[in-house]
């Protein structure tokens, strides 16, 4: 007679990273399987990733550069443009494709056992690729428009792990409501299309009157854009407002893995 084993996700509200260290293996193959999707049967393959960011600069440079005129102090706005263009491009497929993580998987939840974490990391993790391409593009950018690189650039790095663990504090929200509310898939192409223009990405921050830059700064995205730009530019210290988005995301992040956590053991009757 057989025996039937029936396995549970582990109980409490932490994120066990000792168990998603013995899954990496499978993170890496849906990472990867996503990846020749995405660019499966296309004719330029990779180039699309060059394409997106780019396309927005050159839209944003005519009407925002040269029609408005916008004002970016020292940096040049295809520039400015570009680099809010490039951590848009990332947080918004990072945040959409995590939203979607758990009802692309939902065959394989229901019937293995696996810490369902992992398919929001995947949704973010998926983009990474794309965003370091991205941002060899903005370097050669930055050399085509003559601008000095600084010491602070070497904090790039940093800044591009902050934007995707912002992208993932969101995405676990997203993905765990969209289990529940289908609601979600249908709201989310018009909240980002709201969030863009709710977001320094074609304008400076200096542009939102300065009583309202304090509500201003809970968008997490506001710090992120400033410090990004900063590490571009090398003016002055980093933007306070960079550590306030940190701040929240981590709060975002803390309460969206307890959310996350409490729906993880229904999610096969969910989905």
């Amino acid at each position: 007679m057989l025996e039937e084993i029936i396995i549970k996700p582990r109980q409490g509200l932490r994120i066990d990273l000792k168990e998603i260290w013995q899954y990496r293996e499978l993170l890496y193959s849906l990472v990867l399987r996503d990846i020749k999707i995405r660019y499966k049967h296309t004719a330029i393959g990779v180039g699309w990733v060059l394409l997106q960011p780019l396309a927005m600069m050159l839209l944003f440079t005519l009407f925002f550069g040269r029609f408005i005129k916008t004002s970016t102090n020292e940096m040049p706005y295809a520039v400015f443009a570009l680099s809010g263009a490039v951590v848009w491009a990332y947080f918004s497929n990072a945040i959409n494709n995590a939203a979607n993580s758990l009802q692309q998987y939902k065959y394989i939840i229901s019937k293995v056992y696996f810490p369902r974490l992992i398919l929001p990391i995947v949704g973010v993790s998926v983009g990474a690729i794309d965003f370091a391409i991205s941002l060899a593009l903005l370097m050669v950018i930055l050399l085509f428009y003559g601008v000095t690189l600084k010491l602070t650039l070497l904090a790039l790095p940093l800044v591009s792990i902050a934007v995707i663990f912002v992208s993932f504090s969101v995405g676990v929200w997203l993905s765990a409501l969209n289990a529940i509310y289908y609601d979600i898939r249908y709201i989310l192409p018009f909240l980002i299309q709201l969030w863009l223009f709710a977001s320094p990405v074609v304008y400076p921050v200096s542009v939102v009157p300065e009583k309202w830059q304090m509500y201003y700064y809970l968008n997490p995205l506001v710090g992120l854009l400033e410090g990004f730009r900063w590490c571009l530019s090398g003016v002055g210290a980093i933007p306070n407002s960079f550590w306030v988005s940190i701040g929240i995301a981590i709060l975002l992040s803390i309460g969206g893995v307890t959310y996350f956590r409490r729906v993880e053991s229904t999610l096969a009757d969910l989905l």
